[in-house]
Formats: structure tokens, sequence, C-alpha cells
């Protein structure tokens, strides 16, 4: 098991803010412990977002929790109740990753009030406010992981699997089962691609000159993105549809392997174009992919009208479906490769990509 920054800083975070607590001399420091466990984010974006939502959700669950205690006492079924009104308010107010911190607040000024309550009260939101902004100070302090890293390389190994299988599986040269776990496993490398991307977004530019250029890399990474799930779905057509692949006409058959053969090899280029291996070259973008759409779609004309009097059109179907994925995919690619050539000619950014022996 790989242990993540996250692990180490939510760790960091439980020895702070029960350092804090005991500083102060809270009565209660593992509430901040809990706190923090709650507030620990994987960006300082998204921490700066959680303490605004927790210090709302807190202040929430603390004034229901002295105005029932005060009105009805702190019997179990009243705790019941309020904390069915502080998850209702707390929806409402769309605060919803805060329900859980604030059922903690909720709960530990109602289980025991004394007879200074409301200090008692006030002592207890504080001590779980702490356990809240020493997940944000550990944020700060610890930096993030480097997201455009890894959104990069995740990007890249997920797409050299699919083009590997992708070229293994016109030449009929695979195994099924195998094939059929590693699509899984690719569908959930997208998703993972995803979330980096977000993180990547997130991550805040202070310079104009940096934000500039971060745009435009976003741009890039989510063609990337497009670029591979298009891949895929290729993918998971021609396995889906292999028997009708193979019923097609020899020149046909021999057609698509080429054109999908010349489409992954431009893939290919282009993602070694963006990090710098290849130099961009001087020939438009839509010269240098070479994929014929015109012809492919030709020939699915042909192969339709000598199966027009068959009663039977699922061969059609499934083969319209394969023409029409591999069409889509080499036009994700073209505007791929057009706006990487854009990216190194005309904006002359540097990109800095480290590998990692993990991946």
């Amino acid at each position: 098991m790989k242990l993540g920054a996250r692990i180490f800083k939510t760790g960091i975070a439980i020895v702070l803010s029960l350092y804090l607590a005991y500083l102060l001399h809270s009565p209660s420091p593992v509430f901040a412990a809990i706190a923090a466990i709650f507030a620990i984010q994987p960006t300082i974006y998204r921490s700066y977002l959680t303490i605004i939502e927790q210090v709302q959700g807190n202040i929430i669950g603390a004034i229901l929790a002295v105005v029932f205690v005060l009105l009805l006492g702190n019997h179990t079924i009243v705790i019941g109740l309020a904390a069915i009104i502080v998850i209702t308010l707390n929806l409402k107010f769309k605060l919803e990753n805060t329900i859980g911190l604030s059922l903690v607040t909720l709960i530990s000024i109602m289980e025991a009030p004394g007879s200074d309550f409301i200090t008692f009260a006030a002592i207890r939101f504080s001590t779980i406010m702490i356990g809240v902004f020493s997940a944000f100070i550990v944020n700060l302090v610890f930096m993030p992981p480097k997201y455009e890293n890894k959104l990069y390389l995740k990007i890249g190994s997920t797409t050299e699997e699919i083009i590997r299988w992708i070229r293994l599986s016109i030449r009929h040269d695979y195994d099924h089962q195998l094939l059929k776990t590693d699509i899984g496993k690719l569908k959930e490398n997208i998703k993972s691609i995803e979330q980096f991307y977000t993180m990547y977004k997130e991550e805040r530019s202070y310079l104009k000159k940096n934000l500039l250029e971060k745009s435009r890399k976003l741009v890039v990474y989510r063609q990337m993105t497009i670029a591979a799930r298009k891949g895929l779905d290729t993918l998971k057509r021609i396995h889906r549809f292999e028997n009708e692949l193979l019923l097609l006409p020899e020149p046909f058959k021999e057609a698509i392997q080429e054109q999908l053969d010349s489409l992954i090899y431009q893939h290919e280029q282009i993602m070694l174009q963006f990090i710098g291996k290849i130099p961009i070259t001087t020939a438009s973008p839509v010269e240098k992919v070479s994929t014929d759409k015109k012809l492919l779609f030709d020939l699915f004309l042909v192969h339709q009208k000598e199966f027009a009097a068959d009663d039977d059109n699922q061969h059609l179907y499934h083969t319209m479906q394969i023409v029409a994925s591999i069409i889509d995919y080499s036009e994700q690619v073209e505007h791929l490769d057009v706006l990487i050539t854009s990216f190194h000619s005309f904006h002359h950014n540097e990109i800095s990509i480290e590998e990692e022996s993990n991946q």
C-alpha cells in the first residue's frame, strides 16, 4: 500500500490540533482532532472552501445545541430531533460536506450541559474550530502534490495502454478476457484523470503570466482526456463487435486497420510533442493527421448497399458504430494536434514533467 501526502497531512493535522488544544487547556482536545480529520483536504483552495463551510456548519450545530438544551433539555430524543434539524438546515444551505462535523458539534455540546452551559458550549465550539484551522495550517505549510505532473502521467500511461490494445485488437491478436478486464481498469483510469484535472484546476496561480499559461494547459489537458476517452470508446467497439469486423470484405477490413494504425501513431506522436520529445513539424495540423475519414465512410456506404436487401441489419448497425467511433476519435486527435501546435508555436510554453518510478 502506498502512503500518500494526504495520509501524512492528516496525521500531522491531528498532532497539531491536539497540541494546540492542550496548549490552550481545552477540556476535550479529542474533538479538535476529530475536526481536523473532517477538515483536511487535498488542495489549499479546497481547504479554504472547507473552512468557510465548516464555520457555517459548526455555527448551525452550536446554536441549535444551545437553543434545544435551554428550551427542551438534553434528553436522547431531543438530541435526535436536533440532529434531524441540523441535517435539514445543512442541506438547505448547501453545506452537505459539513453535516458530519456539524453533528459532532451538536452532540458534543448537548451531551453534558453543566451549570455554566453557555461557557461550556463556547469552549466545545472553539475546540472544534481549533481542529478545522489546524487542518488549514497543515495544508498551507505542506505543499500539495504536483497535480499537473500526476495528471499528465496518468493521461500518458492510460493513452499508451489504450493505443497498445487497439493495435492488438485490429490484428485480432489478444486475450479476450484480459482485454475485458483491462477495459474496466481503463474506465477507472479515465475517472482518475478527471479527478486529477479537477485538482490541478483548483490549484491557485497568483501571477498573471502563470495564470494565462495554466489556462492554456487546462485546455490541452482537457482535450487529451477527451481524446483518450474517444480512444477507449473505439477500443470497446472493436472488442464488442469483433465478429462484425471479421465478416467485413477484405478491402474494408484492411482500410480500417490502416486508418487505425495511422490514427494511433499520430496520437502517440502528439503526446510526445507536448513534452518536447518530438519537435513540432511545420506542416499544418490537418495535413499531419492522415486518417482518411471519407474513405472509411465511402467504404461503409458501399458495404451498406451490399446488405440493403438483407432483413437482418444488425451487422450494418454494428459496423456503423465502429466507423463512427473511429471518425470521432480521429476528429478529437486532430483537435488535440491543433491545440498542442498552437500551445508550443505561438506561446512558447515550457512543460516540466517529472517521471515517477511508481507509475
